[in-house]
């Protein structure tokens, strides 16, 4: 299904959304939900800090109730959204899960996968590929993880200040 710039705007918004939960708990901003059809069936924020968990990205997560979801670990009608571009590990699950289109707002020079260390979502080795749309909403979901950082880096100085 092919949906209309609103439509990626409405679902990008609820990723950002998803990702303001992570920020609110200190983890890092980042957000994903999956929809089918018009529905968002997954949902996921960043948890790694809190579980202590290298696995618990908000792609992961929102795969992982998608495929809860619909009973089946294939999610071929499954279109996703996400404010940081995958790493490889999201970039896996995704290939793997078997999800039609990936919709993401900010590149992640450091560790992105679907565009900007390397493309897995289009690698032709790889026996499906996925549509990838990058910068859906880029400059609101890249402010945030600059805010974010920024505040970090300001707590740490205070912090060195008073010691």
């Amino acid at each position: 299904m092919i949906l209309s710039d609103l439509q990626k705007e409405f679902f990008m918004k609820e990723a950002i959304y998803e990702a303001k939960k992570a920020a609110t708990v200190g983890e890092v901003p980042i957000g994903c939900v999956i929809v089918m059809g018009d529905k968002i069936v997954g949902r996921g924020h960043n948890l790694r800090e809190h579980a202590q968990d290298a696995t618990m990205h908000a792609e992961i997560l929102a795969i992982q109730e998608a495929n809860a979801f619909c009973k089946s670990w294939r999610l071929p009608e499954a279109q996703l959204f996400v404010t940081l571009e995958p790493c490889p590990m999201c970039s896996g699950a995704i290939l793997n899960s078997r999800i039609e289109r990936v919709y993401y707002g900010a590149m992640d020079p450091k560790a992105g996968t679907v565009g900007s260390l390397m493309n897995l979502l289009d690698d032709h080795r790889f026996n499906h590929q996925v549509i990838v749309e990058k910068g859906c909403l880029e400059n609101e979901c890249a402010q945030m993880l600059k805010s974010f950082f920024r505040d970090i880096r300001l707590k740490k100085k205070k912090s060195k200040r008073k010691d």
